[in-house]
C-alpha cells in the first residue's frame, strides 16, 4: 500500500454560492470551479445518521495549495511563519520541509502541494483568501467523482486507475500539482498526491461521550481527509 510521510498535509479551499448555480462556472472566482451539489452517501456515518444527505452548491480550487501560494501566505502574515506560530497552532513538524521561514528545499518546489500544514493554519490561509476550508461532505461529493461521471463508484475504468495508484510504491519526492487529469468537476489531485484539510475534519470519528457534550464548538472535532 502507498504510504506518505505522517502529517503530510496540503489544503484546498473553498466558498458558498447561491442556491440558484446552475453552471459548473457560474460565479466563481478565477481558480475554482463550481460544483451544483446534490445528495451525498457519506463513507463514514453512524447509524443514526442519515444515509444520503444534502450538499449545496459551493466553489472548490481547482488545484491544491502550492508552497509557493502559503510562501506568499507567511510573507503577508509573519505570525505564520515557523518560527514564530504558537504551539497552540502548529506543533514541531510544522513547514519542517522547508529550509527556513521564507526558504524552500531544494526538493520542495514551488509547483508542489504545500505540505505539514497545520489545520489551524490551512484555516488562516483560506480566510486570507476570502474562503474557508470545504466541508467533510463538500469534500467527499467531489472527491467521489470518476473522470467523466459524479459518481466514480459506477466507473469501473476509474475504480481501477485508483487500485493502480495505491499498488504503486510512491516516490520520495512530491510531484508538482495539477498533472493528474481532473475529474468530472474539473478538480486535481482529490486522490493520489497528498492528504488535505477539510474544515470539520474529525466530526465523524468523534462521539458525543467522548467530548463529553461540554458545549464546546464540535465543528472542531469533525472528519475526514
Amino acid at each position: 500500500m502507498k504510504t506518505l510521510p505522517l502529517l503530510i498535509l496540503a489544503l484546498a479551499a473553498a466558498v458558498g454560492l447561491g442556491s440558484g448555480m446552475v453552471g459548473a462556472t457560474t460565479n466563481v472566482p478565477a481558480g475554482m470551479v463550481g460544483i451544483r451539489g446534490g445528495m451525498f452517501k457519506p463513507l463514514f456515518r453512524s447509524t443514526a445518521d442519515f444515509k444520503a444527505v444534502a450538499v449545496k452548491p459551493f466553489g472548490l480550487d481547482i488545484l491544491p495549495v502550492t508552497n509557493a501560494d502559503f510562501l506568499r501566505f507567511v510573507r503577508a502574515n509573519p505570525r505564520w511563519q515557523r518560527s514564530v506560530v504558537k504551539r497552540l497552532f502548529a506543533d514541531e513538524s510544522y513547514l519542517k520541509s522547508w529550509a527556513g521561514d521564507l526558504d524552500l528545499e531544494t526538493n520542495e518546489p514551488p509547483d508542489a502541494p504545500a505540505t505539514f500544514v497545520s489545520w489551524f493554519a490551512a484555516k488562516a490561509y483560506a480566510q486570507w483568501q476570502g474562503k474557508r476550508l470545504p466541508t467533510v461532505a463538500e469534500w467527499e461529493f467531489v472527491a467521489a467523482a470518476g473522470r467523466s461521471r459524479p459518481d466514480g463508484e459506477n466507473d469501473p475504468e476509474y475504480k481501477q486507475s485508483l487500485l493502480v495508484w495505491y499498488s504503486t510504491p510512491s516516490d520520495k519526492r512530491l510531484s508538482a500539482v495539477g498533472i493528474s487529469p481532473p475529474n468530472y468537476w474539473g478538480v486535481h489531485d482529490l486522490h493520489g498526491l497528498v492528504w488535505e484539510w477539510v474544515a470539520d475534519f474529525n466530526t465523524a470519528m468523534v462521539t458525543g461521550d467522548a467530548r463529553g457534550d461540554t458545549g464546546l464548538d464540535r465543528q472542531l472535532f469533525c472528519g475526514s481527509g
